[in-house]
């Protein structure tokens, strides 16, 4: 069972990138919006989280937030896509028409 730590995330328009803040350390995935798409493009997190329960909910908490809405995801970074992959069954509704990973 994972534990959850909370934490906020915040969509930072300027820079396109999602962002979250812990232990004084932050998390970020860039993206980049198109038509109805959203790219997330790149994986930044602090060494001590990678591979762990933080960075999946981060990610988590990311795509959540597209459940329920128009937007498409395209995970492209290698990280985010392998994440998909092992949780095909729950996002799967979130690739556009077409696409697998």
């Amino acid at each position: 069972m994972m534990k959850s730590v909370d934490f906020e995330i915040n969509k930072n328009e300027f820079q396109r990138q999602f962002e979250a803040e812990l232990d004084g350390e932050k998390l970020i995935v860039e993206f980049a919006e198109q038509e109805r798409k959203i790219f997330l493009t790149k994986l930044n997190i602090p060494e001590k989280f990678v591979d762990t329960e933080i960075q999946d909910q981060f990610l988590i908490k990311i795509l959540d937030s597209f459940v329920d809405t128009r937007f498409k995801v395209m995970p492209t970074s290698p990280e985010i896509a392998k994440f998909f992959r092992r949780n095909r069954l729950k996002y799967k509704d979130l690739l556009p028409t077409g696409i697998s990973i």
